[in-house]
């Protein structure tokens, strides 16, 4: 589910489930944060590229259906694997975004957009709450009235809308996006590493493990609204492809 590329001493690893517009499963969860961990350990790694293949960067989480077997690190083992992340972690976001496929922005160290790419956070139209700490770091991105509409109403924002927010460092242009990103990247992977990881031991290091706190709080939330009757009609509104209807709540 993954294609990991090596250049540069830069891992660029793209999430590789095109046909469901490479949104999470369980399987992806490990394999992204086995990618995180062994990045981490090998000293000939020094940044990590996350991107898409095809379309998307990410649909979010897979609301397929299909069951598999229960993961071993999950959606909570993969964020806290990013954010434990000491080297730089940088996002190639190539094509659409939704759900974790936006909210991750908030957790990775620099974030690039493909100027066609979008990004949507449906939380509140799954009757869902947002996730992957995006709560605290939205806020501190964006301000905190532009990050809860972001959060809350469930639109799209396109990506210079995305720039100027604050919620991405720059927009570059389709055409040589991923060549564009590994510049970005390798420019990063040519100065000394012991820099690197002490310069963002000192931005992320006092935060880490209040934003494992925030992220473990927001799946307590997604845990108690998950099945209830606003996701059970959001759910069943995707599956039949109609616009879900929550008058009745």
């Amino acid at each position: 589910m993954l294609i990991i590329n090596n250049d540069d001493r830069v891992r660029t690893v793209a999430l590789n489930r095109p046909d469901a517009l490479n949104a999470f499963n369980g399987q992806q969860y490990d394999e992204v944060t086995d990618a995180l961990l062994e990045a981490g350990a090998d000293d000939d790694c020094r940044v990590v590229v996350l991107t898409g293949t095809g379309r998307a960067f990410s649909a979010g989480a897979d609301l397929s259906g299909s069951a598999g077997p229960p993961p071993r690190h999950g959606f909570r083992g993969m964020l806290h694997a990013i954010v434990d992340f000491e080297k730089p972690f940088v996002l190639g976001i190539n094509g659409l975004g939704v759900g974790i496929g936006a909210t991750i922005c908030g957790v990775a160290d620099f974030a690039f957009m493909a100027a066609s790419a979008r990004l949507r956070c449906p939380f509140s139209e799954l009757g869902l709450v947002a996730e992957a700490g995006s709560t605290r770091t939205f806020p501190a991105l964006m301000g905190r009235q532009q990050a809860m509409w972001f959060l809350m109403a469930s639109e799209w924002m396109s990506a210079e809308q995305c720039k100027a927010a604050g919620l991405v460092l720059d927009v570059l242009r389709d055409e040589g996006f991923a060549a564009a990103v590994h510049a970005k990247a390798a420019r990063l992977a040519a100065l000394p590493p012991d820099s690197l990881a002490e310069a963002k031991r000192l931005v992320t290091g006092p935060d880490r493990d209040r934003l494992k706190a925030v992220i473990d709080a927001e799946n307590a939330a997604l845990a108690r609204l998950s099945g209830g009757p606003a996701n059970r009609e959001a759910v069943a509104a995707f599956r039949e492809k109609r616009k879900p209807d929550f008058s009745a709540l």
